[in-house]
């Protein structure tokens, strides 16, 4: 494929509402090298919908029950609101700068600073988490104490980072050799689950969970909606595939169509096995405990629960690989608008001959084994608060994306506008109320990392607008 050429010319730095072209002495651009396919097995792996089913949803059987099916169907319909405003923007500004980029274009570059430290709070967090999942499927062949557990979880993210480091083409195949083993890990367990079912389907709309003294009661509406913020967070990485833009072909056609179609995989691969364990598990406590392995070796066999548990952790190494690679752009694209310091910006906007940011891969996977040793419980919170504020950011974003010179932009559009974006808003507004209620140290954290952020700002790039925190954009690779 034919390398996207930058200008060789300087041009001024952009408006505090509008995108630049690439700048004289940025960074040696991306390869257009994957279409959609390429894309969606990415961006697939990055959602990882079976490393989800198996990490995250055995946590949200113990507060949503016979519910946990629906939160996340719900939390599904909300995915796909958020899917058009990230179709539409990333059409419009098809940038490896992701959410930042296009709310930059759209708000200005204070909004898109904002919108660049929370992406940046979900990208270094949840690669860890997911890692983490690792040592408890692996202990079929090995015996790992806590200790043990966070150790396999950084020495995932370490090797996600070496492979992070290769071509991304090369990754794409990989991935999606893991892909499969993930998918039929998913496959087999919906198999069980529903040949094993203990109960009838309409215990999944009418949801009931087990309480501390042991009986049943009905979810509550509050407690489904905290919910949200998790199966939000589990369907999370269908919207990165913004974030490969600048290696797609057409990005204006492939970065619609990758979203759209990781999004609907994705749930489908989650949501099935999901209500499969509800209505399979032998009795309430076995379903709120989330023990899935036991689980798998109740209704098969023990080789069978080996198996599968070994899908399992391939799913989880093949997640870790790709959020480290689809992170890394972020943290080059925000070198290219220069960002940082002059030294800092040079050595993340650095592409090896693979064509791999690799000073900013190595910047997000290293410390993402680092927090493979952070509670656990407080990481897991702050990416469901994260992840929230960032659809809310994004959804805003998309409501003034038709204004003005943007208005005959081309680009896929949305049905439904601006009708979407707001119902988006209303949602996620009482997700976060929840979350407060709920969570409120993780709303802490976040807002504190957010505040310390805008300090940042105001001391170090506001003073120098005209040469920092420039946005640009690359050349599009294609002329629809």
């Amino acid at each position: 494929m034919a390398e996207a050429v930058l200008p060789k010319v300087d041009v001024p730095p952009a408006t505090d509402s509008t995108a630049a072209p690439l700048h004289a002495g940025a960074p040696k651009p991306l390869k257009r090298s994957i279409g959609v396919v390429g894309g969606t097995l990415l961006t697939l792996s990055c959602l990882t919908p079976a490393s989800s089913l198996f990490v995250i949803v055995p946590g949200m059987f113990a507060t949503q029950g016979t519910g946990t099916a629906l939160t996340l169907v719900i939390a599904a319909v909300m995915c796909v609101l958020v899917a058009f405003c990230y179709s539409e923007l990333g059409t419009m500004v098809p940038s490896a700068g992701g959410e930042y980029a296009m709310v930059g274009t759209f708000m200005g570059r204070f909004a898109a600073w904002i919108a660049f430290i929370v992406a940046g709070i979900v990208v270094m967090v949840v690669p860890p988490i997911i890692a983490l999942g690792t040592g408890e499927y692996i202990t079929s062949i090995v015996s790992l104490d806590e200790t043990g557990i966070k150790w396999a979880g950084a020495l995932v993210m370490l090797g996600a980072t070496v492979m992070g480091l290769l071509d991304l083409r090369a990754n794409a195949w990989v991935t999606g050799v893991f892909l499969a083993l993930e998918v039929v890990a998913a496959a087999l367990v919906a198999f069980l689950g529903f040949g094993h079912t203990e109960r009838g389907a309409g215990t999944l709309v009418k949801p009931e969970v087990l309480t501390e003294a042991g009986g049943m009661s009905p979810l509550t509406v509050g407690v489904l909606v905290s919910g949200l913020a998790v199966a939000l967070f589990a369907l999370q990485g269908f919207s990165t595939a913004v974030y490969l833009a600048e290696e797609m072909d057409q990005p204006r056609r492939t970065v619609s169509r990758t979203v759209l179609w990781t999004l609907g995989l994705g749930a489908v691969i989650l949501i099935l096995p999901t209500i499969a364990i509800t209505l399979g598990a032998a009795d309430m406590q076995t379903l709120t405990d989330g023990d899935l392995p036991t689980m798998i070796e109740g209704w098969s066999s023990h080789g069978m629960a080996t198996f599968i548990s070994l899908c399992i952790a391939l799913a989880i190494i093949n997640a870790a690989i790709v959020m480290v690679i689809q992170n890394s752009r972020v943290l080059y694209a925000s070198a290219r608008d220069r960002a940082w310091p002059a030294p800092v910006s040079r050595a993340f906007g650095t592409v090896n001959r693979f064509g791999a940011p690799w000073v900013a891969t190595l910047a997000v996977g290293v410390p993402g084994a680092i927090l493979c040793f952070v509670d656990l419980t407080l990481l897991g919170s702050v990416t469901s608060v994260a992840v929230a504020l960032l659809y809310l950011v994004v959804a805003v974003g998309a409501l003034a994306s038709r204004r003005g010179a943007h208005k005959h932009t081309p680009a896929w559009r949305m049905p439904l506008w601006p009708a979407v974006p707001v119902v988006l808003i209303a949602g996620l507004l009482y997700v976060m109320y929840e979350l407060a209620k709920s969570e409120p140290k993780a709303m802490y954290v976040t807002f504190g990392i957010i505040a310390a952020a805008a300090v940042y700002w105001a001391a170090y790039l506001l003073p120098r607008k005209e040469t920092r925190w420039v946005i640009t954009l690359a050349d599009e690779g294609d002329k629809d």
